[in-house]
């Protein structure tokens, strides 16, 4: 079958080293030489089509908010505040990971920066307390996958690119399923806390109401770059891309507040930005070059037809398609799933008639899981790169388990429940 031919020659080129995006092409090109001969002369054009696009510039502006918020000193005390607000529940510090990493996540828009970061500030107390380090680890890695389910998330704008789906309902429908899997993931540290027997820690032994009430001063830099981003989307007065760029201003205001504004900072954030969105951008126009040939020789007509032939319905076939992202998972990096995968099964689930703005958040969810699944999970290599006590990268495979359980959980019930991802942009558009 000519998917599995282009998948497996996929994993094939990627298990020799070579970047997904450049694998994207060398497939498209090889298979155009063997077929029709045509990607040499259409090549520059859509090149040109996909990156003289507007919210493509939206991609960068997210990346760089993501790095001046991680290095302006905001998560810091954001993890004081919510520790001393969440303290109390069964399983103690770890909720103040996963809610730390959900708020942090709603400013920065990459999963990549809210595990660094919150890793980073989350480890010594929790540590210095005697928590179980594996589950301190898989709190941050999984809190981290947060970071692009709720808005703004850069791989919702990458989804939207792709599928022309509207980048503003896609963020409306990405804040009650990001809230929904945040407390998922609590119940689940409750339910092993209390499976186990342990108490709750606080960071100080007894706090007062009236440190709590001012505690809360602490959470809202974050939530006034937030509602910069997201008020201006839905007030009409910004684009998603404008949006971004106001969304740097107001960190930038905020890193001058913590006098953490300097040219040494800038000077990371800006080439730690230029870094990530080379490598995101060029596995986009990889993968639009090989949705291309891929529908050249009808791989997505294919798909169609194979998957059509089980006689599943609607709800089987996304549980086939769950199982295939399962696997894909294990060996693909959750943007390279995304942009390798959507153009072949995008067109199949419309035909199917679900709602593109739905199956946007299902893919997200299952690049969620992604970030966290071995052998490839780039969150557990990002967690495991900061961790203060080193050890086995086994440790972090262990601690993500009760939440590849918790997102396993939340997935079904947003297939079941789909308005769950639906009836905010209903309310709003």
């Amino acid at each position: 079958m000519n998917t599995l031919l282009y998948f497996g020659a996929i994993l094939i080129l990627l298990a020799t080293g070579i970047h997904v995006g450049a694998a994207m092409v060398l497939i498209a090109f090889g298979s155009d030489f063997l077929g029709l001969g045509v990607l040499p002369e259409v090549a520059g054009g859509i090149i040109w089509s996909t990156m003289n696009s507007y919210i493509m510039v939206a991609i960068p502006l997210f990346i760089l908010l993501g790095e001046i918020l991680s290095r302006s000193g905001v998560a810091d005390r954001m993890y004081r505040s919510l520790a001393i607000w969440v303290g109390w529940l069964p399983g103690g510090l770890i909720h103040a990971n996963i809610a730390t990493c959900a708020l942090f996540a709603a400013a920065s828009g990459s999963s990549v920066a809210t595990a660094a970061t919150i890793g980073t500030v989350a480890q010594p107390p929790l540590l210095r307390l005697g928590y179980d380090e594996k589950m301190v680890l898989g709190s941050i890695a999984a809190g981290g996958t947060l970071g692009i389910l709720i808005p703004p998330s850069i791989n919702i704008i990458i989804y939207g690119a792709l599928t022309n789906t509207s980048i503003g309902k896609l963020f409306a429908a990405g804040v009650i399923p990001g809230i929904l899997l945040a407390m998922t993931m609590s119940m689940v540290v409750i339910v092993i806390s209390l499976v186990k027997g342990q108490r709750a820690e606080q960071l100080e032994d007894m706090v007062t109401w009236a440190r709590r009430i001012h505690a809360l001063l602490d959470i809202l830099p974050v939530l006034f770059v937030f509602l910069v981003v997201m008020g201006s989307i839905y007030m009409g007065i910004a684009t998603p891309t404008e949006a971004a760029a106001m969304g740097i201003m107001a960190a930038l205001l905020l890193a001058a507040l913590n006098k953490t504004l300097t040219i040494r900072m800038l000077h990371e954030a800006f080439l730690s930005s230029i870094r990530t969105s080379s490598m995101i951008l060029l596995v986009i126009v990889g993968a639009f070059i090989l949705n291309f040939q891929l529908s050249l020789v009808g791989v997505p007509q294919d798909l169609a037809r194979w998957i059509t032939s089980f006689g599943l319905g609607p709800t089987g076939t996304i549980w086939l398609l769950v199982a295939f992202y399962l696997v894909m998972g294990c060996f693909l990096e959750a943007v390279a799933m995304l942009v390798t995968t959507i153009g072949v099964v995008f067109p199949l689930v419309i035909l199917l008639g679900y709602d593109p703005v739905w199956f946007g958040i299902f893919v997200i969810v299952l690049m969620e899981l992604a970030l966290i699944t071995p052998p490839v999970g780039l969150n557990l290599f990002v967690v495991q790169n900061i961790r203060i006590q080193k050890g086995p990268i086994s440790d972090v495979y262990r601690g993500i388990i009760p939440f590849v359980v918790a997102m396993f959980l939340f997935l079904i019930l947003l297939i079941y429940v789909p308005s769950i991802a639906t009836w905010l942009p209903s309310k709003l558009f």
